[in-house]
């Protein structure tokens, strides 16, 4: 009896060493992996970058209460500051502050995308256009303005205008929409701009209806100089670009990048005129709620809201939770120094986050689309 039990537990011993030595055969034969595996990184297709002139965190809570309480941006998650300080001075100006998130560069106070030393440095836009992207500039202010102008233009100073609104021929920019018209076909030197872009295959419209029939570049300055007020019949013209811009431009495929400024921000902070910058907030709001709407839907679009700077030492100083009445006190008719919030949503949102630099937008989209 022992000797049969002893020659079965030898016999499943056996049956088991084979079937291990067959497994550990099996292992070391597979190909090795690596003990955690790589997360693919996902890149957006189309960059949206999104900038309130002059919109700090008063100018923003103003316009949501006065909005019900509610805001667009409460919409992300990734949210950041931003330090506005230019090259040359604590308190920037625009166009300083926008070419430090066109271009990752930074630069005195009143350069269009021009170093220290005014040599012209590559910017967002003209890099999108090397790639092979649709790329559109929509503002509410002038075209020729210094935010727009940072993305397009290359001049020493953000008042020669005219020089500005010629470079617009010297780069492929699908969509040019604000004002401005002066700068274009009322100039010193007789050069109608605008008969130069159409001889470039250019659109220009003169109507929201031929803008809206526009299948390829156009151009819409319907203004002489800045965009009206909101409360002066503007009306839907920002959000309509926009609208016209991502259906014209999402089956790029390339994709795009879009510039897209709440101008007039920055003018109710001059104006120390709290109205009229909840007016503008509000306005900017629902292109940012409409933009949102897009990216969630199409799943490949960073969309970056930021500004350049804040304007006028704005304080909320009284109101009621019904979002009437809501008002405040300026400290002054300029930019101020201090901090200015930064929101993204999609792919690369993360690189937005904490403390940054106005330099950082331009590098940070670039490292989220693997630039």
């Amino acid at each position: 009896m022992i000797r049969i039990y002893l020659s079965i537990s030898i016999l499943f011993l056996s049956i088991s060493g084979v079937a291990i030595a067959q497994k550990n055969r099996k292992t070391s034969d597979a190909p090795s992996q690596p003990a955690q595996q790589e997360t693919k990184v996902s890149r957006p297709k189309n960059i949206i970058l999104m900038i309130g002139d002059g919109m700090g965190l008063t100018q923003i809570t103003a316009g949501m209460y006065a909005n019900g309480g509610n805001t667009a941006l409460s919409r992300f998650s990734s949210i950041g500051l931003v330090k506005t300080h230019s090259a040359d001075n604590l308190i920037t100006d625009s166009a300083a502050g926008a070419t430090a998130m066109s271009t990752g560069v930074k630069t005195y106070n009143k350069a269009i995308a021009v170093d220290v030393n005014k040599k012209p440095v590559i910017t967002l836009a003209e890099m999108a256009e090397e790639k092979g992207m649709k790329t559109a500039l929509i503002a509410t202010s002038e075209i020729t303005d210094a935010t727009p102008a940072c993305f397009y233009a290359h001049q020493e100073s953000r008042k020669m205008e005219y020089e500005i609104a010629a470079d617009a021929l010297k780069l492929d920019v699908d969509i040019y929409a604000g004002g401005g018209a002066k700068f274009f076909d009322n100039r010193p030197d007789g050069r109608n701009i605008f008969s130069e872009l159409a001889e470039k295959g250019y659109t220009v419209a003169n109507s929201m209806d031929e803008v809206e029939r526009a299948k390829d570049k156009f151009v819409y300055l319907p203004a002489q100089e800045g965009m009206p007020k909101m409360s002066e019949g503007r009306g839907e013209f920002l959000i309509m670009m926009a609208k016209k811009m991502i259906r014209q431009f999402s089956g790029s495929p390339k994709g795009f990048f879009a510039l897209i400024e709440g101008s007039q921000i920055d003018w109710g902070g001059h104006a120390n005129d709290s109205q009229y910058i909840i007016n503008e907030m509000i306005d900017f709001n629902n292109v940012i709620d409409m933009v949102l709407n897009f990216a969630q839907q199409d799943g490949n679009t960073l969309v970056v809201v930021t500004a350049d700077h804040e304007t006028g030492g704005y304080g909320l100083i009284e109101g009621d939770l019904k979002g009437n009445n809501v008002g405040g006190k300026f400290i002054w008719g300029n930019h101020t120094a201090t901090m200015v919030p930064v929101f993204a949503y999609g792919p690369g949102e993360e690189n937005f986050r904490g403390i940054i630099d106005n330099t950082d937008i331009f590098k940070n989209i670039l490292k989220s689309i693997g630039w």
